[in-house]
């Protein structure tokens, strides 16, 4: 007969040790899932990893006890390469929390990945809207934009200035297409009308037959309904056309800081965007710019770093609060915490997984009134997060009631 104390010990040996090995060893791994070589690594690429390493570092480097890892891989703007890259992270490499995510066909590839793994992802690059709808998941969290705030933040402003009639040249896929439709939704509501949009495909160099289009609509504003370098090509090429000598006026549906840097302030001034963020908005995002800055040559943040920061220093308080690292309890702490840090001093987290928070309509600086490098923003108004996000009841999201 076995003796009840030696069970006793023996069976305080098997309960102390996952406790053991959470504290000694096995780190929690945050992966950076995004374009890191394409047309999307200025505003996503290496800055989204220093971001993420940022906030661990602020955080204390560890948590519960453990080691915090953060891991970095390029999908390439692939759904096929993305989810293979994420099967693998959360199958086999500990990875507990993939973040940033550009490209909408991608994110909402991995976040079924996520949801059938019950493994967390923080977008901060994917502006999809369906994320936080009809494709929301308990494990997934949207913290920097999508396409209904920005649509309805320039769309309607440019529309209530005397913008009435648009024209858009759309990128050729989810997050393009999406956009468009919500532009279209806010500037009907202005009393504004569409005359008629092309599509490009991703990766356009040469914008020339669809500008021509564009001018030969005679609309007093086309709409740029892409990202990235198809974004840079299009204002470079508008630019060269005279699109805005001729009295045509041009918004930009999602536009970044390092878009307008690489445009520069001749070819992209008078341009009207929405952020949720800028560098120079106050003291503390200035103080945080700065020392992103000194970690990229110079380069200030764009708002997907800004978020993948937010994203990763909630997370990490989460997994603190919850006292664990299982995903669907960290997931409900997520939701119970407030939003605080040097990027989003207040926010809350909604129940379909979208961040509430205000976002800003900005134009871009004459060359005349930028006082140096990165000053190329002027605030137009600041949009408050109830009117900007799409109201819950309309998200059309599973897991609201």
């Amino acid at each position: 007969m076995r003796c009840p104390k030696i069970l006793a010990v023996v069976g305080a040996m098997f309960l102390a040790t996952p406790l053991a090995a959470q504290s000694n060893g096995t780190p929690v791994r945050i992966g950076v899932l995004n374009d890191q070589s394409g047309i999307y690594a200025d505003l996503s690429g290496q800055g989204s990893v220093i971001a993420a390493r940022m906030a661990v570092e602020d955080f204390g480097g560890t948590v519960l006890g453990r080691p915090i890892d953060v891991i970095f891989a390029d999908h390439q703007n692939k759904p096929d390469i993305g989810s293979a890259i994420a099967a693998r992270w959360y199958d086999t490499e500990g990875v507990d929390a993939i973040v940033d995510v550009p490209v909408s066909s991608v994110a909402l590839a991995v976040q079924e990945i996520a949801r059938e793994r019950k493994r967390i992802v923080l977008f901060s690059a994917a502006g999809s809207s369906d994320l936080t709808g009809k494709a929301c998941s308990p494990m997934g969290t949207q913290w920097t934009f999508d396409s209904i705030a920005l649509a309805k933040g320039t769309a309607s402003a440019v529309t209530k200035s005397g913008g009435t009639t648009w024209f858009f040249l759309t990128a050729n896929y989810a997050f393009g297409t999406a956009m468009e439709a919500d532009a279209r939704r806010y500037i009907a509501e202005a009393g504004g009308q569409v005359l008629g949009s092309v599509r490009h495909p991703q990766g356009t160099t040469d914008f020339s037959s669809f500008l021509l289009q564009a001018q030969a609509s005679k609309a007093k504003v086309i709409g740029l309904a892409n990202a990235g370098s198809d974004t840079i090509n299009a204002l470079k090429g508008a630019s060269e056309f005279g699109i805005v000598a001729g009295g045509q006026k041009l918004a930009a549906m999602l536009t970044f800081l390092s878009d307008v840097h690489s445009l520069g302030l001749q070819a992209a001034q008078g341009l009207q965007l929405t952020e949720s963020f800028y560098w120079d908005l106050n003291d503390a995002t200035r103080a945080w710019s700065k020392r992103f800055g000194e970690r990229m040559g110079g380069r200030m943040p764009t708002m997907v770093h800004a978020g993948v920061y937010s994203a990763v220093t909630h997370y990490l308080k989460a997994i603190k609060l919850a006292g664990t690292d299982d995903s669907e309890k960290v997931a409900a702490a997520m939701h119970e915490m407030k939003i605080s840090d040097a990027i989003l001093p207040s926010a809350t987290l909604r129940e379909d997984g979208r961040v509430l928070r205000p976002f800003y309509l900005f134009e871009v600086k004459k060359p005349a009134e930028s006082k140096g490098p990165y000053d190329y923003y002027k605030l137009v108004r600041e949009i408050p997060a109830e009117e900007a996000v799409r109201p819950l009841k309309e998200g059309n999201c599973p897991l609201v009631h």
